[in-house]
């Protein structure tokens, strides 16, 4: 099982023609892509649980939230899916966008929540050797070029020190590991493969974040 020139087109069309008079019209070409195109997302999970734990699969509405947004184009011209690991034990997330020209798959960690972020923090300010370990892992290297995607702060968060020798992974909102992919790559045959052997090399990247998400800073458990 594969993506479709004709999800690729879809999404094409709809990004030169991003109104509902459109998509109204082109409702059931848009039913039957999504329905072919949730196929493709359960073989993606079966594939994960054959080397991990899975909670659930969230496949992403193409129709846009514009309450708040300067952009106020309808929909969002993208298949987008995600897979939460499962249990107190395991933390992180998979993630595949598909889309014309912006295909990527992540993983990690985007938006922690205050207290998780803070527990890290505190991780890499005692001790980052093994965060560094994990963007010298050679897989890590091949398939995220050595460094942790997300947004950060501009200085140092609050209660750190600005000199700190490992301030740039201080500075991270969130930890994630980022792959990009071309319109070729999605449409070949063995992109499903791709995509699991991307996923099995965040391994390293979440058994070390689940450890210090589940510990305190002694190595004490906490679940």
């Amino acid at each position: 099982m594969q993506f479709e020139k004709s999800a690729f087109k879809f999404l094409q069309d709809l990004q030169k023609n991003n109104n509902r008079d459109w998509f109204t019209e082109y409702k059931p070409v848009f039913v039957n892509i999504q329905s072919k195109i949730k196929e493709v997302f359960l073989e993606m999970q079966e594939n994960l649980e054959m080397h991990d734990e899975i909670e659930k699969m969230k496949i992403y509405r193409i129709y846009r939230d514009v309450r708040f947004s300067k952009d106020k184009t309808p929909y969002n011209p993208r298949f987008a899916v995600s897979f939460s690991r499962l249990g107190k034990h395991l933390r992180g997330g998979y993630f595949l966008q598909i889309k014309p020209g912006e295909t990527l798959l992540g993983g990690g960690f985007w938006q922690p929540e205050k207290e998780d972020l803070q527990r890290i923090r505190k991780e890499i300010e005692q001790d980052a050797s093994e965060f560094r370990e994990i963007l010298q892992d050679k897989e890590y290297l091949k398939y995220f070029g050595g460094q942790f995607g997300g947004d950060e702060l501009k200085s140092a968060p609050r209660g750190f020190d600005k000199e700190h020798k490992d301030i740039d992974l201080l500075r991270k909102k969130g930890f994630v590991a980022i792959r990009n992919f071309t319109d070729a790559e999605v449409l070949d045959s063995n992109f499903l493969s791709e995509l699991d052997v991307t996923f099995k090399a965040l391994r390293p990247f979440f058994n070390l974040f689940s450890d210090v998400l589940t510990t305190n800073l002694n190595g004490e458990s906490l679940v």
